[in-house]
């Protein structure tokens, strides 16, 4: 093997090596809404089997990654149960211009595992039933579901009679584990969540009326310190698209409002 050939392999193997942390990085690291978990996961499957590029999916309270955004946490993307946090964000100039987008309107409901002889049927009344001792919320202070909640106890007149019955969960997700698990006897939950295939066939619910609480507009931002911009905006572009936006309405999502 002559000098020149052994120099050149010598080349391509350190230009080869040096390609794999950069290919490695191109996942995408989302921070999504904890409502947001079953129907994130199909649509990342479906984006990786389009763009074969990777998102790893991080879930939370929209609140706490607001908190972590703002001190620079590395994410790429930012889906929040709530569109004030994206636009503070992108107030603060912290966001690629013109990536915000509103992909949907959430929901709330009152569920109860199937084993309970609560009637859910009653409505939002339910919640003042004896019966029913603890009653599991995500926490108002940093959770736009638990806010949610709080607004619809308190526009039904029922704030005061439940309020020592409060088990907080730190996302929406943990609160409906509290009330799957046993750990509380009812929850006020995510429309979402109560479709998913973990627990729809696991209890009963009642929708609250909409009426009773500030809608929860979710929307969804790049952000500027993204090192994956043009990946990241791609994704924010296939949450637009009619086949994701037909797997948000499946799990109880309302299409986003165009003045959004």
């Amino acid at each position: 093997m002559t000098a020149t050939l052994l120099k050149l392999l010598v080349t391509l193997t350190l230009l080869l090596g040096s390609a794999l942390p950069i290919c490695a990085q191109e996942d995408l690291t989302i921070a999504a809404a904890a409502d947001l978990q079953p129907v994130m996961k199909e649509i990342a499957a479906r984006f990786e089997r389009e763009t074969g590029r990777k998102a790893k999916l991080v879930f939370g309270s929209s609140g706490n990654f607001f908190a972590q955004l703002q001190n620079g946490a590395p994410f790429d993307v930012f889906l929040s149960a709530d569109m004030a946090y994206p636009k503070e964000l992108e107030a603060d100039g912290l966001t690629e211009p013109g990536s915000f987008y509103g992909y949907a309107t959430g929901k709330i409901v009152l569920w109860v595992p199937n084993q309970s002889s609560i009637d859910v049927k009653a409505g939002l009344i339910t919640v003042a039933d004896p019966a029913l001792k603890k009653l599991a919320i995500a926490d108002p202070a940093h959770a736009p579901y638990g806010r949610a909640a709080e607004s619809a106890l308190k526009n039904a007149g029922l704030w005061q009679q439940v309020k020592t019955k409060f088990v907080f969960g730190e996302n929406i997700s943990q609160t409906a584990q509290f009330a799957s698990s046993g750990n509380a006897d009812a929850a006020i939950i995510a429309l979402s969540l109560v479709l998913s295939p973990g627990m729809k066939d696991k209890g009963r619910y009642f929708v609250i009326p909409q009426e009773l609480y500030p809608p929860l507009r979710q929307a969804a931002v790049v952000m500027k310190a993204s090192a994956h911009k043009s990946a990241a905006l791609r994704f924010v572009e296939f949450l637009k698209s009619p086949e994701t936006q037909s797997l948000f309405a499946q799990y109880g999502f309302q299409r986003p409002e165009k003045s959004q």
